[in-house]
């Protein structure tokens, strides 16, 4: 069990997050495996029975092994799946490697670019979170690039078909990735058919957050289409958006979505099939309308 609780959590050994100032949720550590400060945020591993290692950044839980299908599922496949057949995919953030998996499953990817600003996640999750990546960084179609997502963004030359926003919650490195500006410049480096998707917060515990971040994706894409995720690891309900100039999750039935799971030859799906996908676009009337 770990020594000493990072700043907010409530003794040796419990890790808390607060999702507002009187309600977050907490989990044990039974072994810190890893803890350090990068040039950028402060890096924890831990082990614990309910989410085997559960890699948090500046005391946010991010990723675990048991739950993580949850998160990037969700996050990944609700546009790849929508699409005709993406082929090259941008994955900003996302150093545990679990979005690159899940756009990996997809036989049609060819490449895949991991724009990570922080090069030490990368070499945490290669180390410790093989049961999240899979070996994904190994992978011939995959490029890793550490630096500024914002840059890349600004200086590729390259379209692509799928980008994933994959990032922290807004605030030190990413705060400039929650901004109209940065939206508009993704929105640039899509294909015609192409899709942006990204999460953004809780509905319940964020409520305001969700409405500005929904209105501002609005203005940078012509189809923004809202969808909700159940993750363990953040604590329930959280929203998450797919954004195109023509893309639109809502065009697919259950059936047409489990089709194309069966003829993607997509496997290990532990959350995602055709009921599922049509559920997450199901908005409850609280949230619609936060979304006005």
């Amino acid at each position: 069990m770990t020594d000493e609780a990072s700043p907010g959590d409530l003794a040796p050994g419990v890790m808390t997050e607060y999702l507002t100032d009187d309600w977050g949720s907490f989990i044990r550590s039974t072994k810190q495996l890893e803890s350090f400060r990068s040039p950028y945020q402060a890096v924890e591993v831990h082990d614990t029975v309910r989410f085997g290692k559960l890699f948090r950044l500046d005391g946010h839980f991010m990723t675990s092994e048991r739950d993580e299908f949850f998160y990037h599922e969700n996050l990944v496949h609700i546009a790849g799946l929508a699409h005709p057949g993406p082929e090259r995919a941008l994955v900003i953030g996302g150093g545990d490697g679990g979005s690159t998996e899940e756009l990996l499953k997809h036989p049609s990817m060819r490449v895949v670019t991991v724009a990570e600003i922080d090069a030490s996640v990368v070499e945490i999750s290669r180390r410790y979170l093989q049961e999240v990546h899979r070996g994904a960084f190994d992978d011939p179609r995959v490029s890793v690039r550490i630096g500024d997502g914002f840059r890349h963004v600004q200086e590729t030359a390259e379209v692509y078909d799928l980008i994933v926003l994959d990032l922290t919650d807004p605030g030190g490195p990413s705060t400039a990735l929650y901004t109209l500006d940065f939206y508009r410049a993704c929105a640039k480096r899509l294909t015609s058919s192409g899709a942006l998707t990204l999460h953004i917060a809780s509905p319940v515990a964020h409520p305001d957050r969700v409405g500005a971040t929904i209105r501002e994706l609005r203005r940078a894409f012509p189809r923004v289409t809202p969808y909700l995720a159940s993750i363990p690891l953040y604590g329930g309900l959280w929203m998450m958006a797919c954004c195109s100039q023509n893309l639109d999750p809502r065009e697919q039935s259950a059936m047409s979505i489990d089709l194309r799971i069966s003829q993607r030859r997509i496997r290990d799906l532990q959350y995602l099939n055709g009921e599922t996908y049509r559920g997450a676009l199901a908005l409850p009337n609280f949230v619609q309308t936060l979304l006005r």
